[in-house]
């Protein structure tokens, strides 16, 4: 949509890029969109394909065969990803959130025996912090890893894992120190091919259709020791620093579904006709549109500074927390009433704001509840 308050965080370079990327998604990905949701995954070609571009490796450094960008390369795919409705393949996920824990908490030989492989989409990652009974609960995660030796040995199970079908890596979360509570946690590189490894069901979803979502369950599964993720214990502190970027990568995507869907609505209310008019001379549409588009133009300046705060690592979990809570009760908002504006295909799955509709619901549980949110930000005040 044109803002009426002009984006300053992207320069020429970005734009560049960001069309590079727009013109993949529409040529490569939207044609065969409805075909993945069908099939309930994304095929292991498109993640070759956007490693072949450098969507993979946007803020992965040069020397491991990244872009070496940072967090504004990072948005613009989010952006586009959302600009189209493309909830999967769940490029966000493995890039913009996984990458940064390798690339922050590894040892230089992981990093050039890990980083590479994500960067080409040859490696597709999943993140495994979620269990049947626990919820967003880390401190009461019941997968252990017992040191044996040179290597753990990892029992347990994980649910809610998206990519959990066709990643062949996942970065696990289980407990080493059960006394301890959450901070017993240690993180690890888990090749989802080793012996013991069992996936689930494909999990059915009210949206995001395209990303498989799986269970895991791990029974006597050895992981070298070489494949933990900074010190044993130590895997609290590091998640903890990556949950401002996650729920900033959420903000982002849900930022641009809003914006997009309002423009979607926009072009189809001034199209559709109903009693003698366009839907869009009805007064209350034109109210309801106004509406819209005054709360998006209000937001986007705050997330803009989210993002360019991001780059220079100044975002706090505060910030990141309000800026999540916002854009996704925004974003929810917003779909349901261009969903109302669009009556009866509005609830069409082959209509993109139906789907986007679906697939944004989920933005308000994932990466922490906004009920878990509303609890940060108050601990500041």
């Amino acid at each position: 949509m044109n803002f009426e308050i002009p984006r300053l965080i992207y320069q020429e370079e970005h734009e560049i890029f960001r069309t590079s990327v727009s013109r993949f998604l529409i040529e490569e990905v939207l044609p065969n969109y409805a075909a993945w949701e069908d099939a309930g995954k994304t095929p292991t070609e498109i993640w070759h394909r956007a490693g072949d571009l450098g969507i993979l490796g946007t803020s992965i450094p040069e020397e491991y065969n990244g872009m070496g960008g940072d967090f504004l390369f990072d948005s613009i795919v989010i952006e586009e990803l959302g600009r189209y409705f493309i909830a999967a393949p769940a490029w966000d996920m493995h890039a913009y959130i996984i990458v940064p824990f390798l690339t922050k908490h590894c040892s230089r030989q992981q990093k050039e025996a890990w980083l590479p492989k994500m960067a080409s989409g040859r490696n597709i990652s999943a993140i495994g912090l979620t269990e049947p009974n626990g919820g967003s609960d880390l401190k009461e995660l019941k997968t252990s890893a017992m040191r044996d030796e040179n290597k753990y040995i990892i029992d347990g199970a994980k649910t809610f894992i998206t990519n959990g079908h066709i990643a062949n890596r996942i970065l696990l979360a289980a407990k080493t120190a059960p006394e301890l509570g959450a901070r017993g946690i240690t993180l690890f590189w888990v090749d989802l091919e080793a012996k013991g490894v069992t996936r689930g069901r494909n999990l059915k979803k009210i949206g995001n259709k395209a990303q498989d979502t799986a269970e895991l369950f791990f029974d006597g599964v050895e992981v070298p020791v070489e494949n933990r993720l900074g010190e044993e214990n130590d895997g609290w502190r590091i998640l903890m620093e990556g949950l401002a970027r996650e729920r900033l990568v959420v903000a982002v995507r849900s930022m641009v579904l809003a914006e997009a869907a309002l423009d979607q609505t926009i072009e189809y209310v001034k199209a559709r006709k109903a009693f003698g008019q366009t839907v869009f001379d009805f007064q209350n549409t034109k109210f309801k549109l106004a509406e819209m588009v005054s709360e998006i133009e209000a937001m986007r300046p705050f997330v803009d500074q989210c993002i360019k705060l991001h780059v220079t690592d100044e975002v706090s979990p505060e910030l990141a927390a309000k800026a999540k809570l916002r854009t996704t009760e925004l974003a929810d908002c917003v779909l349901d009433e261009c969903v109302q504006l669009h009556g009866g295909y509005g609830y069409m799955w082959e209509y993109p704001v139906g789907r986007a509709w679906a697939d944004a619901r989920v933005h308000r549980i994932y990466a922490g509840t906004n009920e878990v949110m509303k609890h940060i930000i108050s601990r500041g005040l």
